[in-house]
């Protein structure tokens, strides 16, 4: 059960971040890790000292030096049995309690809230299926700026601030006191999705659907990680969920929902070359330059450069195509809108030592949204 002891990922209502111990509980399925990470740990410290208490004991008492002779027995029913029993015991008396939390870690019946979580390389991304709150999605994305954490041209990194790689540009929020179902999956490579304050740990595999659930018993935000290796950036795809009161849970979702109605965008409209550019710089960055390098030179060897790339300065049905549909190493990027994937689109068109010198300079949204069909 020490898979959740990443303590560090976890913060308390109070804020202070535990150092030495599995995260402070806050849910009851994570007080009943936390109580059998202690009873096993126990357990196991009692059998150490017994085992090498007797050892010692038998090396000092029994030493050659003291005339000791060696026993002439053969075998003893009784030692077999009792050697036998004992751990079985152990075994039975450890088995039990941890059988009961892990069949209760698998009810995710009666759901208040159901949210799908599908990971990408390398952010989250947000569905509110079921509950107050359906029909709001969005991504969560690292939000810890590069110039903390690269250095550049010899220059120390910046300062660091106090969530350093655990900070997100859009929380997961849900209820306090609410059971909420997670459901996970992945869109490119395995993913994993935990949050050790919650005790929830979930796979996320491409072309699968695991579910998991949480119910937080107290108000505050906690923080986890990607819990599986999934590439260049794993290290820097950290979950944020921020539980609130029910009332202002309900105002979150109001606001939330209102906001992406503002957000929407007319994918008939037609968008000059400028507006595009601008808002495929903010994709770009947000979505591409982990790979591809916000130079567009990619990294030689497993990430190709988008700076003179055939693909790129070719007809604009192929870059379409890519990044609807993917192609080897290249997830596909469905889950961007048409004006999102029409806007980076133009900018690789555009940026760089690209600009002026292939066709197609300018993709219209409408173009992406007929690609879609």
């Amino acid at each position: 059960m020490t898979t959740f002891g990443g303590a560090a990922l976890a913060e308390n209502v109070s804020g202070q971040p535990r150092q030495y111990n599995l995260a402070e509980p806050v849910t009851e399925i994570a007080r009943q890790i936390y109580d059998l990470h202690t009873m096993m740990l126990v357990i196991c410290l009692v059998i150490f000292v017994a085992v090498f208490g007797v050892m010692f004991y038998s090396i000092f008492a029994h030493r050659k030096s003291k005339g000791a002779k060696p026993a002439s027995f053969h075998e003893s029913t009784t030692v077999e049995i009792i050697w036998t029993v004992v751990p079985f015991l152990i075994v039975i008396g450890m088995a039990l309690p941890a059988t009961k939390t892990v069949v209760a870690m698998k009810d995710t019946s009666n759901a208040d809230i159901t949210i799908k979580a599908t990971g990408y390389q390398w952010k989250w991304g947000y569905e509110y299926l079921a509950g107050e709150g359906e029909g709001i999605s969005f991504l969560s994305t690292l939000s810890t700026p590069r110039n903390q954490i690269e250095d550049h041209k010899g220059e120390t990194a910046a300062p660091r601030g106090e969530h350093y790689l655990m900070e997100v540009d859009n929380n997961m929020v849900v209820p306090v006191g609410k059971k909420i179902r997670m459901v996970t999956t992945a869109n490119d490579v395995i993913h994993a999705w935990m949050i050790p304050a919650f005790g929830v740990k979930q796979d996320a595999i491409p072309g699968f659907v695991r579910d998991t659930w949480f119910k937080a018993e107290k108000v505050g935000v906690y923080r986890g990680q990607c819990a599986e290796l999934c590439g260049k950036d794993h290290a820097f795809m950290p979950i944020v969920v921020e539980v609130k009161s029910e009332e202002d849970y309900a105002k979150w979702v109001q606001a939330k929902l209102t906001e992406m109605k503002a957000k929407q965008d007319d994918p008939n409209k037609e968008w000059t070359k400028e507006d595009l550019v601008a808002r495929g710089e903010k994709v770009f960055n947000a979505n591409c330059a982990a790979c591809h390098q916000a130079t567009g030179l990619g990294i030689p060897g497993a990430f190709p450069a988008l700076v003179g790339s055939k693909l790129v300065m070719g007809p604009q049905a192929g870059q379409i195509d890519i990044l609807l549909h993917g192609r080897n190493a290249m997830p596909a990027w469905k889950q961007l809108s048409d004006v999102e994937i029409a806007s980076v689109i133009t900018y690789t068109r555009n940026a760089w030592a690209n600009a002026g010198t292939g066709p197609d300079p300018v993709v219209q949204p409408k173009a992406v949204m007929a690609a879609r069909q």
